[in-house]
């Protein structure tokens, strides 16, 4: 199995350096009222204008803390920083704070810029820079409206895209943990009544522009809620053995050159992430090794295409990252 190593960490950090400053070409979430509301990416954004689009910038500086704290002698880890610096400023932020704070951002990047923005802060806290205490008003903002978001969603939306509710949960749960208990509850309760009594799963995957894989991200999602052998059961008769082979095959991806058919590389990429995590929690479990061969072979597939064509190379580091990291505290 690929390792995450300096080589390969200094390699996705100059991917990452190459467009979380890169403005165009840009895919704008963005409500207008009037004309004044006709504005630059930049000039709505200036903390998260580049990458295409705000999520994947977000993400994409994710993916530049994780590897300038986990490789801090690679030349790429002082540009990183330098960069933040420059970046993350009180009145950035507070540009950003004030966008998704205006009545008409309400469904703004909900919920999966909202769960990347919280694991931004959840990393940024862990450098001993001022850019976490820059950022976590924003963070604190998309918690609240994480909470209020929950406590109106009657059904999960399950869909492999950004709409997906567990995607979005297992990366604020994680923020949640050690600041915010009311969201950690809210969290835990809404995921098990969601899922909890799922069995037998019958869903046909992939779609084809999917990045995620519905059943085992909310598989992810309760092996981070249940306890470890409640867990086991419920996985057990969720998606048992036969419906893992049946179903779970390294997509195929016939045009990289296809914003949304280059998805299925973060598929194959974000299913790896899954199948090698829950394998962890499931440990010593007699099916944890079977999912950890599933899980090489989805990175196997994917990784010689996370750079390339630009359609894929603005955020297909992140999610090969959140694949080749630990489990758990990353």
């Amino acid at each position: 199995m690929t390792t995450l190593d300096q080589t390969l960490a200094a390699r996705y950090a100059r991917i990452a350096l190459g467009h979380v400053g890169r403005e165009y070409p840009h895919k704008l979430d963005h409500v207008m009222e009037d004309d004044a509301d006709v504005l630059s990416p930049r000039t709505l954004h200036p903390c998260f204008f580049g990458s295409y689009d705000w999520h994947s910038c977000v993400h994409g500086w994710w993916t530049l803390l994780t590897l300038r704290r986990r490789f801090p002698e690679m030349e790429e880890a002082a540009q990183i920083a330098a960069l933040a610096e420059q970046t993350f400023t009180a009145d950035n932020l507070a540009t950003e704070l004030a966008y998704a704070q205006r009545p008409a951002s309400r469904g703004f990047e909900r919920p999966y810029g909202w769960g990347w923005l919280l694991y931004l802060h959840h990393e940024a806290a862990r450098h001993g820079e001022p850019w976490a205490e820059r950022i976590e008003p924003l963070a604190r903002h998309f918690a609240a409206a994480m909470r209020d978001y929950l406590a109106i969603l009657t059904y999960p939306i399950t869909v492999g895209t950004h709409y997906n509710t567990a995607f979005a949960l297992v990366l604020a749960r994680e923020w949640a943990e050690a600041r915010d208990a009311e969201l950690l509850a809210a969290i835990d309760s809404w995921s098990m009544q969601a899922f909890a009594d799922r069995t037998d799963y019958r869903g046909w995957e992939p779609g084809g522009d999917e990045f995620l894989s519905p059943a085992l991200i909310a598989a992810l999602l309760l092996s981070r809620v249940m306890r470890p052998e409640r867990f086991a059961d419920w996985f057990d008769a969720f998606l048992p053995p036969d419906r893992i082979e049946e179903i779970f095959t390294p997509a195929t991806v016939s045009d990289r050159s296809d914003g949304k058919v280059a998805h299925l590389d973060g598929l194959n990429l974000s299913r790896a992430w899954c199948l090698r995590t829950i394998a962890d929690a499931l440990a010593p479990h007699h099916r944890a090794d079977g999912l950890r061969d599933h899980a090489d072979r989805h990175l196997q597939a994917a990784l010689p295409h996370v750079a390339g064509d630009y359609m894929g190379e603005h955020w297909l580091a992140s999610f090969a990252l959140l694949a080749l990291l630990p489990s758990r505290h990353p």
